[in-house]
């Protein structure tokens, strides 16, 4: 695989760039993709439940059909609900028209729509499976706790080689990036520069909903982007790549998706150390 700028390396010993696109809303990813391909990206990031699959796949199939971008080179992961597994890839498979994704996460470890019976560990061996069948290149999980993580580990025949949570500045994930670690399990992060606009869940006084802190704002950031010239969301995903920490931010906006690109291949590349770990 060809990758522009910094890569992890997954359990299996699979290389996945470091720097992502997210994705969600349908009718808008199309261009996002795009334009990620053309600034260097090199992951994209999507799910089923986003049902915005076959327009990432139509895009895809442009790059690769005018022979800019070779599949091989691209690194696609997607994501699976908490039943058939292997249904339901190969029914993201046909709509992102691939042979096969680099990486299959279980997206979170509850059922909405089907038996909540169902147990995690009994979705691992669909994941199992549909990774000796070669639908994926890797498998891992997604919003799962500690807990969780240590149980399917416990009767996995097949790692998890990658858990994707959210984490940024006011949530760090440190204890689980550590647990993480200690089974040479890579992390990747959702929502790397929090989620602005996102209110509180519990009303912190008189039963009013307000808005909850904002990392981009935060007082330290604020000194470093005066310091280094940089946004405050640059500064945010400098911090996570300085902890080995993959990053999935989502733009639907040209210049941020360039800049997110950018500024942090030219920070790996000097090795500039800017946040603490």
């Amino acid at each position: 695989m060809v990758i522009c700028g910094p890569i992890i390396k997954l359990a299996n010993g699979k290389e996945m760039p470091q720097v992502g696109l997210g994705t969600w809303l349908p009718g808008e990813v199309g261009p996002a993709v795009g334009w990620a391909l053309q600034h260097g990206y090199r992951l994209i990031d999507t799910a089923a439940c986003y049902n915005n699959e076959e327009e990432i796949g139509k895009t895809l199939r442009k790059f690769f059909d005018n022979g800019k971008i070779k599949r091989e080179d691209v690194f696609i992961t997607s994501k699976v609900n908490l039943h058939e597994v292997e249904e339901q890839l190969r029914d993201s498979l046909r709509k992102l028209q691939l042979d096969y994704v680099d990486l299959y996460l279980v997206h979170m470890p509850v059922c909405f729509n089907h038996d909540h019976s169902v147990k995690v560990e009994d979705t691992w061996k669909g994941m199992e499976n549909v990774y000796e069948k070669g639908l994926t290149k890797a498998i891992g999980v997604s919003n799962f706790s500690i807990d969780q993580i240590e149980r399917i580990q416990k009767i996995a025949t097949t790692m998890i080689h990658n858990v994707q949570v959210e984490c940024h500045l006011y949530f760090p994930q440190f204890k689980l990036h550590d647990v993480c670690k200690h089974h040479n399990i890579s992390l990747t992060a959702y929502a790397p520069i929090g989620s602005p606009g996102r209110k509180n869940f519990v009303p912190p006084q008189k039963g009013k909903l307000v808005f909850s802190l904002q990392s981009l704002a935060d007082e330290v950031v604020q000194k470093l982007c005066a310091k280094y010239h940089k946004s405050s969301a640059q500064i945010m995903l400098r911090y996570l790549l300085q902890r080995n920490i993959a990053i999935i931010p989502k733009s639907i906006k040209e210049d941020r998706i360039k800049e997110n690109f950018e500024v942090i291949c030219l920070l790996f590349r000097k090795n500039a150390g800017i946040c603490s770990n």
